[in-house]
């Protein structure tokens, strides 16, 4: 028997079935509500549980922690319902208006950028068109089932092939046969759109774009998503790595500042070496926002990266420097290994 969910604010209802999480519920009948990792690591579809019952399937303590729990949250892509439902979660225009595919591709050109940083560039079968927001990702399925998720760094109106950022993770099945036998012509297969992280357009507040690493690619996309639609808010990019050489697309973002009046970028570097001769800015990127930002309550932000600068950024943003959190939209970078402490 199916059990019935409210979500509280706008009074809309969907149908959950049983060991069924709310969240496949939910995006099954197009209600758009946030979510990243779905699989109970990374936060983005914590919301509360006003009334009714439900079973809290395991997840990252750093997601959801049990004082959490006590007050009635839930992390609702493993969460399934044992009763009626009703929530407080927010709802995301424009979500349930994409189409979700599964789709082969094959591998347009490979090209390595960094020691451990691969550009993928994957060409769709010539009748087929992938619809998308900028910031999106996609999930490949693996032979053996198992799924692995990279955000689509090409914005949504370029023609030609989709492009990820590939980090190389030893010993990774999928990033081990990247950057090692990966061949191009070769197939795959990958289910998207996915994830909730993109552009806002109805909003005239000024843009903080926050990644580390190769959370760049979704920033990217974002980034040229907002030249392309001639976006006159103001941009300000902070990028932040280790070294220089890990800001692997440096001269991309320097372009857009030349080309575009309304866009900053900031590279951060946290352990810069002697031979890059940094003499910009250095430490944690996120703290290189408060320093330019102390106050960003006028402001929208968008972080992409490591778990530890999106939860950084997300607590110090909100918690001291008056940003709404409701302003605040994140895809953290998780894995499978990000569940070993798993609760």
């Amino acid at each position: 028997m199916a059990y019935n969910v409210t979500i509280r604010q706008s009074g809309r209802q969907f149908q959950v079935e049983p060991d069924e999480p709310v969240l496949t519920a939910a995006l099954r009948q197009g209600v758009g509500v946030p979510y990243g990792c779905k699989n109970g690591a990374c936060g983005s579809c914590k919301g509360s549980v006003i009334s009714g019952e439900i079973e809290q399937g395991s997840h990252s303590s750093s997601a959801l922690s049990n004082d959490e729990k006590t007050r009635g949250m839930a992390l609702f892509c493993c969460a399934t319902a044992q009763s009626d439902l009703v929530i407080d979660v927010r709802e995301i225009a424009g979500v349930g208006d994409v189409q979700v595919k599964k789709l082969p591709c094959r591998v347009n050109a490979i090209e390595r950028r960094a020691d451990d940083v691969i550009v993928l560039k994957l060409q769709l079968p010539a009748n087929e068109r992938l619809q998308y927001l900028a910031g999106q990702y996609v999930e490949f399925i693996l032979k053996d089932g198992k799924r692995r998720s990279y955000s689509m760094a090409s914005a949504p109106n370029q023609e030609g092939p989709i492009e990820l950022h590939v980090r190389h993770m030893p010993g990774g099945v999928f990033t081990d046969h990247v950057f090692n036998t990966m061949k191009e012509r070769d197939i795959l297969r990958f289910e998207g759109p996915l994830g909730t992280f993109f552009l806002r357009e109805d909003s005239d507040k000024p843009i903080v774009l926050l990644a580390s690493g190769t959370g760049f690619a979704p920033i990217k996309a974002i980034a040229e998503h907002a030249f392309f639609k001639n976006v006159e808010r103001p941009i300000t990019l902070y990028w932040g790595a280790r070294r220089k050489k890990d800001l692997y697309m440096f001269e991309l973002a320097e372009g857009w500042a030349k080309e575009h009046p309304n866009f900053r970028f900031v590279p951060v570097l946290s352990e810069p070496e002697p031979s890059d001769n940094w003499t910009g800015r250095a430490g944690f990127v996120h703290r290189a926002v408060v320093e330019d930002l102390p106050d960003l309550s006028g402001y929208q932000v968008y972080a992409c990266g490591a778990p530890v600068m999106v939860e950084s950024a997300q607590r110090d943003f909100t918690a001291h420097h008056n940003l709404p959190a409701d302003e605040f939209y994140a895809d953290s970078f998780t894995s499978e290994a990000d569940l070993v402490n798993a609760v």
